[in-house]
């Protein structure tokens, strides 16, 4: 490059000043020097990260100085944002062409200068997005509160300025299992996609076995493509085939009956192109949970419907669960927090939304509507509903609260499990067990519910009770509301993925139950990504 041969020349100068003067070199060189810092002071003033590095650094160069490891930064940061597209970020947004064309032009200190805080902007860019994610999760939905555990961009600056270069760039993405195993089925799914894709999607709006015609050889052929199915002539729904579509299920989270009905089809339908979306979706989602998640912790999916504990990046407890249903102001958010405590025989105060919005007008109509709910005042006591005017009140100025006291019948069921947050969301046991047979199971008002709600206090309590079961059960035979500390809180996770790697580490799929990915695809193409692994 042009700049390093007038590094060099500078160099040759500085030799040779020895002998040809001892005034005339200096100047030189301080001139060369002043107007480098010159020029990375004014660049940079314009980012109060990078200034403030180089006001640490004495304004000293990271990338364009003469020695060997500034020239094997600037290759390792060129190398990084030529295949970003591997990461499923967007070659373009780094701009390396723009990046080369500029080093190519310096001509002078100032120009070196110039390119020196270039250089920095766009390492940072990289480096923020590699590790934490290109988007900020709730501006595409608000439901999406998230932390995102971002670090200090003056510190990859400093990071950068006393590592191994190689080894620096090398850990900025997540290292997660997960992260490596959808890096890998990208790459699958884009090959995939380049081969033409599974074929021609089912034209029916269920089958079942017995069932024989065009369809079900469309059926036949897809589960051929999408390997589930060995090859055969078969134009009958037979056993094979059934088994085929049973399996499919399995990966997918639905119900295993082998029969195709509405749910089925649609994820047999769904194209290469939408499982490639939700694997790049699925990268960002990871990188802005790039975090410590705890030795042990619970795991909640929402579009998977699922409730795990993890102990050591293993599964120890699963169960299906619900969700908050898809309207108004109730799906699940995602967030995390930690689980404290649980509550077994617990009341469940109603949430003032459900009180006014639901409560309210039903005992505006009759008084003794909802029978099962405590009215109670500012106080906690028991109002007597025949000395109220329910109709004198709205959303704004009902001053009363509502509490179901404990009962098998309570909205909580028998346990619920406690990690304090604003948005008043926990796991909780419930009466309405036949939901948990359905394959799309969003029906809370926010909160989780858990198929196996016992056994996962079991699991919890494990390791703090010899008998957790007894414990458990000689507390809830009192009937009474008991708060149980957790000896050690367990950071508690709900997150979104609709692309999950299975414990074989193969990956699944689900629905977009709430159309969040959606969101964030729409957002990821806006900012440059392209299926392919061809980025703009």
């Amino acid at each position: 490059m042009r700049f390093l041969v007038l590094l060099r020349l500078m160099a040759l100068i500085m030799m040779l000043g020895v002998s040809i003067g001892a005034s005339l070199v200096p100047s030189v060189a301080q001139a060369q020097v002043t107007a480098f810092k010159q020029a990375v002071a004014e660049a940079a003033s314009r980012d109060e990260d990078i200034a403030a590095f180089y006001r640490q650094n004495g304004f000293a160069p990271l990338w364009t100085g003469p020695g060997e490891v500034d020239r094997e930064r600037r290759a390792q940061l060129m190398r990084a944002i030529r295949t970003v597209s591997d990461h499923g970020l967007p070659v373009a947004r780094y701009d390396p062409d723009a990046l080369m064309n500029m080093l190519a032009s310096v001509r002078t200190a100032r120009d070196r200068g110039l390119a020196e805080v270039e250089l920095s902007r766009v390492f940072l860019q990289y480096a923020g997005d590699i590790q934490t994610g290109m988007l900020i999760p709730n501006r595409i939905d608000r439901a999406m509160v998230r932390e995102v555990p971002y670090r200090d961009r003056t510190g990859y600056l400093t990071g950068l300025s006393t590592a191994q270069p190689a080894s620096f760039f090398r850990a900025l993405p997540p290292t997660s299992m997960e992260y490596n195993a959808l890096i890998k089925e990208k790459v699958a799914m884009e090959r995939l996609l380049h081969a033409g894709g599974w074929g021609p999607t089912v034209p029916a709006k269920s089958l079942k076995p017995g069932d024989s015609g065009n369809a079900v050889i469309a059926l036949r052929n897809r589960l051929i493509a999408m390997e589930y199915l060995e090859r055969t002539s078969t134009r009958t729904y037979d056993a094979d085939v059934q088994a085929a579509v049973q399996q499919f299920q399995i990966d997918h989270g639905l119900n295993d009956d082998g029969v195709v009905g509405a749910a089925t089809m649609q994820q047999i339908n769904v194209s290469v192109e939408k499982r490639l979306q939700s694997v790049l979706v699925a990268l960002e989602r990871e990188r802005w949970f790039n975090t410590e998640r705890g030795k042990r912790h619970v795991l909640v999916n929402i579009p998977d419907f699922s409730a795990k504990i993890m102990d050591d990046g293993k599964v120890t407890f699963q169960t299906r669960s619900v969700v908050g249903a898809n309207k108004e102001d109730r799906p699940t958010p995602e967030f995390s927090d930690v689980m404290e405590h649980m509550v077994i025989n617990p009341s469940w105060f109603v949430p003032r939304s459900i009180a006014t919005k639901e409560y309210l007008p039903a005992l505006k109509r009759n008084r003794n509507a909802a029978g099962h709910i405590q009215i109670t005042d500012s106080r906690g006591r028991v109002v007597n509903r025949g000395a109220v005017n329910f109709a004198a009140y709205n959303e704004r100025n009902f001053p009363f609260a509502m509490r179901q006291p404990p009962s098998r019948s309570n909205a909580l069921g028998l346990v619920k499990f406690m990690f304090p947050n604003k948005h008043n969301i926990y796991l909780h046991d419930t009466p309405a067990k036949s939901l948990f047979a359905r394959d799309v199971r969003a029906f809370s008002h926010g909160c989780v519910r858990l198929a196996q709600p016992f056994d996962f206090a079991y699991e919890l309590l494990s390791k703090q009770e010899a008998d957790p079961k007894g414990y458990f059960q000689s507390v809830l035979r009192t009937g009474q509301e008991t708060k149980v500390d957790l000896n050690e809180p367990v950071p508690v996770h709900l997150i979104y993925r609709t692309a999950v790697t299975n414990a074989r580490g193969h990956t699944e799929y689900r629905a977009d139950v709430y159309g969040r990915d959606s969101k964030i695809w729409d957002a990821l193409s806006r900012a440059g990504v392209v299926l392919g692994g061809v980025q703009g």
